[in-house]
């Protein structure tokens, strides 16, 4: 008798840990499949991201956000703005009421 209720309990904690388990694996799964871009940040990199923030400010001849210079641009946020600063020291750029415009 002593071994059947052994067996039971040995059972019943199996369930128990699988169970757990795959609650684990379910909650884990999102935040797995959300993938982060890594960006590589260096003079060469920059220099790009800058170029292209530059051609898309002088493709729309007006002022324009950094979200937009980004959709224009067609690169991330962050980008835009590693980009912005290489032009801002370079002295290409005038910052006016929240709006980025070329000099």
């Amino acid at each position: 008798m002593a071994e059947k209720k052994a067996t039971t309990k040995k059972a019943t904690e199996t369930k128990t840990t699988a169970a757990k388990k795959e609650t684990v694996k379910k909650v884990a799964a999102p935040k797995a499949a959300a993938k982060k871009e890594t960006l590589a940040v260096n003079a060469e990199n920059i220099g790009f991201k800058a170029g292209d923030v530059y051609q898309a400010l002088a493709a729309a001849e007006k002022a324009l956000s950094v979200k937009e210079i980004a959709k224009a641009a067609k690169i991330s946020e962050e980008e835009t703005l590693l980009g912005l600063g290489w032009l801002f020291k370079e002295g290409k750029l005038v910052n006016a009421e929240e709006k980025i415009t070329l000099a």
